[in-house]
């Protein structure tokens, strides 16, 4: 579970969603909003879905 930064509206949501589908070993992700959480299964690396995230214009919480 990633603790997502900067997300304000269901764009966000979505736009998050998609960055963190991208990355390779992804089989799937789901951003809750209200929670501002990301629930990602697979097998990626943190650091690639840090950065996916980071690309997209948000951050993750340490």
């Amino acid at each position: 579970m990633l603790q997502i930064e900067g997300m304000t509206c269901s764009h966000c949501q979505m736009r998050v969603e998609k960055a963190l589908k991208s990355v390779p070993g992804v089989e799937s992700a789901h951003v809750d909003l209200a929670k501002k959480q990301a629930v990602v299964t697979g097998i990626a690396d943190r650091s690639a879905l840090v950065t996916a995230v980071e690309e997209a214009g948000y951050s993750v919480a340490a």
